[in-house]
């Protein structure tokens, strides 16, 4: 036979063989685990939109944690859920904060577990807005506007409260303009010059947020994200977007979300020596899991192909709700 010359399948022939010659390995390294941190005693609720993922209060927090680590996963990702909100987000940045109240606990009974604080307001502001808003009525309707420059101020206070508690990564979410800069010259200027950001350079008006605004009670009470978040057409801005993050002082840059943007992670990664982090969002999440849940699909066999492609396109590090999951999947190898 003349034909076929080369013959591709001898690399296919048996799991060692594939196993020898794969090009992108999972690792429990790459993963982050977010946990989501409430008021009051004796609390883990279920979030009904997200199975297998909960609400803590503080009593309640070490079970989790104990077994993330336990698990080998060296990172988690804190959002908080506050007792009372107002329009500034004063509880996103004061010392008691239920961020810092974690931060501290997690810090405490495990040292070298990195603890990752996300920097936003939307979850301790009245309006769930990422910054401060100018309202005005319009024909007996409530608008809004994001005011950038104030917002600055009140998300550095923020960070630094976070580092203070013991973060060890601040990561702003919060998309205004100049925001790494800001959060860079206050954390320096209050002694923690070592932390590093990691920002969500790139951060998408997305309809896949959905079960999140569930689990943080952070949907806008008016209005939507789209003056700050960006258009999901765009992929040129998200280079521009991230040129900005790096030259402002980002120590990593991020995706968000992963799925339907594979492409920017990729661009991103050819453009940028920076650590790149996707996120696997809350309605990514939630679709692989209601699916599995009818028995349409192999749950565990979706996750590690779905991660797996967003190593492949760029990603270093992945913030994953299946994050336990793929992790003990691992250990069974």
């Amino acid at each position: 036979m003349s034909f076929p010359i080369v013959r591709h399948r001898r690399l296919r022939q048996s799991a060692g063989m594939r196993n020898l010659v794969r090009e992108t390995v999972l690792h429990v390294n790459d993963l982050i685990m977010p946990i989501f941190v409430t008021y009051g005693k004796g609390i883990k609720n279920e979030i009904s939109s997200m199975p297998g993922v909960y609400h803590f209060s503080l009593d309640t927090l070490k079970s989790e944690v104990d077994e993330i680590v336990a698990l080998g996963i060296p990172a988690v990702l804190l959002f908080g859920i506050p007792e009372t909100k107002d329009s500034v987000g004063t509880s996103g940045f004061v010392e008691d904060g239920i961020v810092q109240e974690a931060t501290r606990l997690i810090k405490s009974w495990y040292p070298d577990l990195l603890v990752v604080a996300d920097t936003c307001l939307c979850e301790f502001t009245d309006h769930g807005h990422c910054g401060m808003v100018h309202t005005f009525e319009v024909d007996g309707q409530i608008h809004g506007d994001v005011m950038n420059d104030e917002s600055l101020e009140l998300l550095t206070k923020t960070a630094v409260s976070q580092a203070k508690a013991g973060a060890d990564i601040i990561a702003p979410s919060n998309m205004m303009d100049g925001f790494v800069q800001a959060i860079r010259a206050g954390l320096d200027e209050a002694g923690f010059e070592h932390v590093p950001i990691m920002s969500y350079s790139v951060k998408y008006a997305s309809a896949f947020y959905g079960p999140f605004r569930e689990a943080a009670d952070s949907a806008p009470q008016f209005g939507d994200r789209k003056t700050y978040q960006m258009d999901s057409a765009n992929v040129r801005e998200a280079l521009r977007e991230a040129e900005t993050d790096v030259l402002e002082g980002a120590d990593m840059l991020m995706v968000k979300p992963a799925l339907a943007y594979m492409d920017v992670i990729r661009m991103l990664k050819d453009q940028y020596d920076l650590p790149l982090v996707a996120y696997n969002v809350s309605g990514e999440y939630s679709m692989v899991k209601a699916a599995a849940m009818q028995g349409w699909i192999n749950e565990k066999a979706i996750v590690q192909e779905m991660l797996t492609g967003m190593k492949r396109a760029g990603a270093d590090i992945i913030i994953t709700y299946f994050a336990k999951d793929a992790a003990r999947w691992m250990q069974e190898h």
